[in-house]
């Protein structure tokens, strides 16, 4: 090969070099990160769809499980609500024969369209006692939520024990009135 046509030769391999890497530059490595991107988007919706068909599959259950927590919410004026939960500690405290040592409500105002009214519990007795007055408070159809539960024992032997306990009452709609 003379001198002029190797010139040629590697001006033409240095020019196609060139014009792959400005191809690369400005072609491939953006269809590659729109085609991640697309790719990421897709498994977003699939995920939105698969969570919709769940949702939808569950609708009747949880308008029924809403439908019972609106039926046995809180009164919404906060002091009825507040005494409406101290009855309900008075029972479950009788019938399962506990001892009670401080009851403290607390209001929290939500949005417009709910509010809580947590109350923590401090009680004592034997093992039985205090899981039977725990499977009150579970059982009962007023709209309360086990936050917390603290068991601690007062005697050596474990025979005696403390009950610390946090619960949240549901309050919709609550009045401006506190």
């Amino acid at each position: 090969m003379n001198g002029l046509n190797r010139q040629q030769l590697l001006a033409w391999i240095a020019a196609g070099a060139v014009a792959l890497l400005v191809a690369d530059y400005l072609v491939f490595e953006p269809l590659g990160r729109s085609w991640k991107a697309r790719t990421a988007e897709l498994a977003r919706l699939r995920k939105q769809v698969e969570d919709g068909t769940r949702l939808l599959e569950r609708g009747e259950s949880l308008r029924a499980r809403w439908a019972f927590m609106r039926q046995n919410a809180l009164t919404n004026v906060p002091s009825q609500a507040e005494d409406q939960v101290l009855k309900a500690f008075e029972n479950w405290t009788r019938d399962s024969r506990v001892g009670v040592s401080a009851v403290r409500p607390q209001f929290k105002r939500g949005d417009d369209e709910h509010a809580t009214l947590e109350c923590r519990v401090d009680a004592f007795g034997n093992l039985g006692a205090l899981t039977r007055f725990l499977y009150n408070v579970e059982a009962d159809p007023l709209a309360l939520r086990v936050d917390v539960v603290e068991l601690n024992a007062r005697d050596d032997r474990g025979e005696q024990l403390t009950l610390g306990l946090q619960v949240s009452g549901l309050i919709l709609n609550p009045s401006a009135s506190r």
